[in-house]
């Protein structure tokens, strides 16, 4: 799923250059992850966690990015 879709369930909250940080933050986390498939119920969640980081404030897409990853990792069975 784009999360250009999710992100217009939060229409008013964004400006653009948070969207572009949001969005260059999403990118990030899943070539970090190596997550390829858009279909991926992964992406989904990477996607929401994005968000959810960016509605709490943060901004910088290194920090969104890192926070998403360091999320999914604990998530994540060893």
């Amino acid at each position: 799923m784009p999360i250009g879709q999710m992100l217009k369930g939060t229409h008013g909250v964004f400006g653009p250059r948070d969207i572009i940080a949001i969005t260059t933050a999403f990118e990030t986390a899943l070539r970090e992850l190596k997550l390829i498939d858009r279909d991926d119920p992964a992406v989904t969640l990477v996607a929401k966690l994005t968000i959810d980081a960016a509605m709490e404030g943060e901004r910088d897409p290194k920090r969104l990015s890192a926070e998403v990853i360091k999320s999914i990792c604990r998530r994540s069975p060893p």
